[in-house]
Order: C-alpha cells, then structure tokens, then sequence
C-alpha cells in the first residue's frame, strides 16, 4: 500500500526468516509490492438511514419474538426493499450515540450540513418560478384503536428481549416488553405505548410480586418506571447482568445465524472488565456524558425511555470521574439544548460541547476545572469556543487524538480489552497485509501496524472527514499505514485489493450487510476479526459470512457497559474448509 508518512526506523522483533510467504500484495501504479492504485472518487455518499434510540433503521428492527415478518407496503417503494447496509453514524456505540447513549457517532465529529450555491450567480434574471401548491397533509399512520396507556395487568414475566433493557410477557395472548423486571418475577406491568390494536405493548414493572433472585435494589434513586432512561439493568446485580447478556447473545446467534454458542467458539460467559466493587457500588465507567437541558428550569438531567422528556438529576452514579468532577448538574444551562461532556481518560483533557436553543447565546461558562468548550449550531456545525477541540487519550501504547466529540470507546479500559482480543484472535505476523475497516482515528490500524511491521502493510478506510484526519495525524510516524476517507462498501471495492491476510471490522450498530461481507469473504483473508457492539447484527452478519465460507472459530462477550443492556463481543472468522 502506498506510503504517505515519512519513515520510521526499524528494528521491530519477530522479523521472519528470508523468503517468508506474503499474501495480498497488490501493486499500484508505482510497481511497489504491496501498494494499490489510488482510487477515483466517484459521487457523495447518500446520506444514511434514519435509526431509532437503539440503532435500527425502519428495515432493520427486529420483530417481537413469535412476530411474523410484515411485508412491505405498496407505497414504501424500492426505499423499503432495500436492507440497511450499515452507514456509520449510531451511537451509541459504540453511543452513542455512541455505543452506548451519550456517546458521539462512530467514526468522525459531530454531523455536518452540506453547503452549496444556488445556480446562476450574480446577474442571473430567471423568472421567479411560482409558488408550489401546499401538499396535502399525510394522512394518520399507526395502529389505532383504543389507547391502553395506564392499564396495569398482573403477569408473569419471561424471557429477556434484544434491545431496550426488557423483558418478554403475555396477557390475553398479546405480547407486553416489560422493563424493570426480571425472567421468572410476577409483576404487576403498567402499559405506556399501545393501544387495542397495537401488535405489542410496551410497559413498565411497577410492582413486584415474586422476585427474582437477581433482583436488588437500585442504586440510583433515579432509576425506575418514568424516570431516567440511561441504565436498564440497576435493579439487577452485576453477575445477573451478564447472565441476561449473554441470554440476549445465545438467541440471537440461534435465531439469526443457527448457531449453538460451542458452534460460535463462545463459552457462554461475558466478561467483566474492570476491578470487582464493593456490594452496591456502582462502576463509575462513562467518560462521555450527553446532559439534555430541561428548557423551563435550566436544569441539566437525561432523558427518560423513548422520550423527550428530561429527568433532572444531581449526579449519574455510572459518570467516570473526571465528568463528575465538572459539577455539570449543580449549574444553570438556561438556553442551552444539550450539554455533552467528555472526560479522556488518556489524559486530563475535559472538554463540553454545547449546543444552544435557536436564536439563543452561549452562556457563560465558570467551572472549578480547566475545560474546552466548543459549540454546535443550527446548521450541526462545530465551532471551537475556548481551548482545543480535541481530547487525547492513551491506549495501546500511542496518544490519540479525538477531534469535535469523534468516536472512542467510553469505557476507559475498552480500547485496551478490544485491541488485546483482537491481536489475540489474528496473531498477526512480521510482513503480512491487514484491511481495517471502520477505523475510526486508527486505533486498530496502529495496533496492526505495528505487528505486521514494516514490510507489511494496513489500509484504514473511515467514511467521517474528521476521524480521517484524526488518523492520519494519530499514525503519521507509520510508514506502513493509509487512510482512506470513504464508505466501506463504497471505496472497497475500487481500490483494487484482490486479496489480503488479515481483515479487522468494527462496523456501525446496523453491522456490515451482506453486500460488503460478500465482498471481504472473496478476498481471502487467513482470519477476519469482526468487533460488534449489537448482539443481532453480528448474528446477521455471520450468517452471510457462512454464506461466503467463513465460520467463527472463536467469539468473546464483554461487558464494558455496566447497567445498560449494551455490551460488546470480538467473533475471530476463519475459513471453512481450514
């Protein structure tokens, strides 16, 4: 692959003896073994799938268990035949928004509005065109009938779902998702959306009648039915919390990819990370924190489940450290709509990101640390107010750069435990050639690059502008690594790469898709390593790796989100016939 950095020096241990194999090697128009030609840049990228609080877009949301798929209506059109192929930009998680809420889209800053002249400059006199009839208001969609907000019905409650921090109940054959309760608890299960003719009814646990043994009390006095909607799993102790992961894990690998965990390479456990805690501690993870802004009192606080509606709180139990110490809930933020706060845990960056109410002014800003702030406005731009307009932070022996509220994982200790599985999966050697795929400011990239040394060879591709520069700017000593600034399955193919040994992924919340998996499944790689934060598109996506003859041969769950029902999991693929 082609070099964009100026040398670095040499000496890397585990060199290879003379005449070792290299596979993949494409030469570009230099003639360099293992470069590609540059490739031509074709139209902008469609602007991505709209996605609902945990990720999926319209095409992508799983049914309800027992729900039969629902075909298309006639008036979606083609929109509604296609499948989400996996634009970046949840959050998920990683947020994020992150994954996980709170955190910024994956992959690059905050999203930006494109810009562009009107035809016809200065001196143009078309004709003013007339005024467009009004279109004709869209008519009511939805289920109708009657609605059952605040009917109660005693049930007793079964299987954890995918998604949403709930549970799968029945009354009179109709399917509740019951939160704040537990499989096997009878409850008595407040309906909150639904009506007669809903096909499901979500509801919240508002007594318990028969606890479950996993049950505890919550820590936060904010967690609970109607009020905060960050954490799903506080009222459950930490090794329950596991135990419904890997739960939500064992189905959808079942369900999607007719998988049985021994047939995955999985020994059914999610891992904890991090040191073990005092009984009713909770861990203090979170260094990415979006505060929504209460628009009457000023108050800072975080939404409540599928709402708008702000909780105002004076501390997040799971807030890291350095977001706590900021003292963000003791202020007033009149004027603002959002107050996002990131605390590196690289270093002792702190930095808000602001973004005010239309037509409203920055407030003053006083807080007892040193902190940058930057603001985001109408138009989603991001503008640097005081300081830098990034944060550094540390993990796998390099700093890293993180500009405008970019992507890194938010656990402190994630970055650490997903480069270590991922290395440990592919056993990358002395000159061989790694795809990585997603790669946000380079953190695998690095790590690759360093093990497959300097003759081999990694190409990054990252579809966020920011995040590229980010990269490039974070691997710039690394002679052996390019970026390239494009959608995945957009850019791949037009590179020219026919083959390669090694290929990392680390996909937005949708997953990849069967088109781009297709793809990597034709180039040969000895291992793959697919680094997933949603249970069901990595279930997904495995069953189209089958399909191109890949099998995992090893998989890990880790549970780097405390509380929520988010976690994260490393799949290492190998051929099937190996």
């Amino acid at each position: 692959m082609s070099r964009n950095t100026p040398p670095r020096s040499s000496g890397q241990p585990g060199k290879p003896k003379a005449g070792a194999s290299r596979k993949g090697a494409q030469p570009g128009k230099s003639g360099k073994v293992g470069q590609v030609a540059r490739p031509r840049w074709s139209a902008k990228p469609a602007r991505p799938a709209a996605t609902d609080r945990d990720g999926f877009t319209a095409q992508t949301a799983p049914l309800a268990p027992g729900e039969p798929p629902v075909a298309a209506e006639p008036s979606a059109g083609k929109a509604a035949a296609k499948g989400a192929a996996g634009a970046k930009g949840a959050g998920g998680g990683r947020a994020g928004g992150a994954k996980g809420a709170g955190g910024a889209p994956k992959g690059g800053s905050a999203p930006r509005a494109a810009h562009g002249a009107g035809r016809g400059g200065a001196g143009s006199a078309k004709a003013p065109r007339p005024p467009r009839a009004p279109k004709a208001a869209p008519a009511p969609r939805g289920p109708g009938g009657d609605p059952l907000v605040g009917e109660r019905y005693e049930v007793e409650v079964g299987a954890v779902a995918h998604g949403g921090g709930h549970c799968v109940a029945r009354h009179e054959g109709r399917v509740l998702f019951v939160r704040h309760a537990l499989p096997g608890e009878r409850v008595i299960a407040e309906v909150t959306e639904g009506t007669t003719k809903s096909r499901f009814l979500r509801a919240d646990a508002v007594q318990v009648l028969e606890a479950a043994k996993d049950r505890i009390e919550a820590p936060c006095r904010f967690a609970g039915p109607g009020l905060c909607g960050g954490c799903d799993w506080q009222h459950v102790s930490p090794g329950g919390q596991r135990k419904l992961k890997g739960q939500v894990l064992t189905e959808q690998l079942a369900q999607l990819a007719g998988l049985t965990p021994a047939q995955a390479g999985w020994d059914g456990s999610v891992e904890p990370v991090g040191g073990k805690l005092p009984a009713g501690e909770v861990p203090a993870w979170r260094t990415r924190v979006q505060y929504a802004v209460d628009p009457q009192s000023g108050e800072v606080g975080l939404r409540k489940h599928r709402s708008h509606d702000v909780q105002p709180i004076d501390r997040c139990l799971i807030a890291a450290e350095g977001v706590t110490e900021l003292g963000i809930e003791s202020r007033d933020w009149t004027g603002l709509a959002s107050v996002d706060v990131i605390a590196a845990s690289g270093s002792s960056d702190r930095q808000l990101i602001l973004r005010p109410l239309p037509g409203e002014q920055l407030p003053l800003v006083e807080l007892d640390k040193p902190v940058s702030i930057s603001r985001i406005d109408e138009q989603d731009l991001f503008h640097r107010v005081h300081g830098r307009n990034f944060v550094r932070e540390r993990a796998a022996g390099r700093t890293w750069r993180v500009s405008n509220g970019g992507f890194w994982q938010i656990h402190p200790e994630a970055p650490q435990t997903l480069v270590a599985a991922v290395l440990e999966g592919l056993d990358p050697q002395w000159g061989e050639n790694a795809l990585d795929l997603y790669c946000g400011v380079g953190l695998f990239a690095g790590a690759l690059a360093d093990r497959v040394g300097e003759d081999g060879a990694v190409l990054g591709i990252e579809s966020g502008k920011q995040a590229v520069a980010d990269a490039r700017h974070n691997l710039a000593e690394l002679e052996n690594v390019r970026i390239e600034c494009d959608k995945v399955e957009s850019l791949l193919p037009r590179t020219g790469i026919e083959s390669t040994d090694l290929i990392v992924l680390d996909p937005p919340r949708a997953g990849a898709g069967r088109e781009t998996v297709g793809h990597l499944a034709k180039l040969g790689a000895r291992r793959i390593a697919y680094v997933a934060c949603d249970p069901a598109a990595l279930a997904r996506d495995l069953a189209f790796f089958a399909e191109g003859g890949y099998r995992p041969v090893s998989l890990r769950a880790f549970d780097l989100f405390p509380m929520t029902h988010h976690f994260e999991c490393v799949a290492i693929l190998e051929p099937a016939g190996e």
